[in-house]
């Protein structure tokens, strides 16, 4: 034991004076377990990039768009409004949203009382599939720390076979040792590292998405309001 020991600090002391040698290990060194974690985290990392992109006020609810139709609707054109909104050059959150509260106003008979209820419902339905396609960060979010939790388990079951089968005087029983202990530790670090920057981030994301919602739903009561009083005044 005596002699461990100071072979123990010297492997310490050269793992310090090799930092990229240390961090390769906090990668590979977590078994299967550890590369699905990492698998994980490069999926996540993918999502992340793609909902950033796509969740923006210019993507969501252009302030061109939204002029546009807003123009269109106060100049009594629905017709053009509900053309320009369901063109697929000029599809996003906002005109889908509008899309289908005009449609619903020029052709059904109830429009007038449904067309507020046809944007809502649309509303609902564009920001759930936004949720939807998230959920995939959160999952990995939730499956991460377990995963992690499992290779520890895996880690903790080999070195406790290590203890009971080895040989204490045998130099390979050090390492055997070790290298089951640093499996456990190693996926649990993999874990955490992951899981923690993908539930913060769809905290972020979802805060996101409802702020944008909420903006749209305002400017989405502006453009009922003109229809109903140009529908007013046509019935004058």
């Amino acid at each position: 034991m005596q002699t461990i020991i100071p072979t123990i600090l010297m492997q310490a002391a050269e793992s310090e004076s090799n930092g990229g040698g240390s961090l390769l290990k906090f990668i590979t060194g977590g078994g299967i377990i550890g590369y699905i974690i990492v698998l994980l985290s490069v999926v996540a990392v993918a999502f992340v990039v793609i909902h950033f992109v796509q969740i923006r006020r210019t993507a969501l609810i252009p302030a061109e768009k939204v002029q546009a139709v807003r123009e269109m609707v106060e100049r009594g054109d629905l017709e053009g409004a509900l053309e320009y909104s369901t063109l697929p050059a000029n599809d996003c959150y906002y005109l889908r949203v509008i899309g289908a509260g005009l449609k619903r106003f020029l052709r059904s008979p109830f429009g007038a009382f449904e067309i507020k209820a046809a944007m809502e419902e649309a509303g609902a339905e564009e920001t759930a599939k936004l949720y939807r396609t998230m959920d995939v960060i959160a999952t990995i979010g939730s499956v991460a720390p377990l995963l992690g939790l499992l290779g520890t388990v895996q880690g903790m079951i080999g070195a406790f076979d290590t203890v009971a089968t080895g040989a204490a005087n045998n130099a390979s029983y050090y390492e055997e040792l070790a290298s089951n202990i640093a499996i456990a530790l190693i996926t649990t670090f993999q874990g955490l590292v992951v899981a923690i920057p993908c539930v913060s981030i769809y905290g972020y994301l979802r805060n996101r998405v409802d702020a944008l919602a909420g903006e749209c739903a305002a400017n989405a009561d502006e453009i009922v309001t003109l229809v109903e009083k140009g529908a007013r005044k046509g019935g004058k």
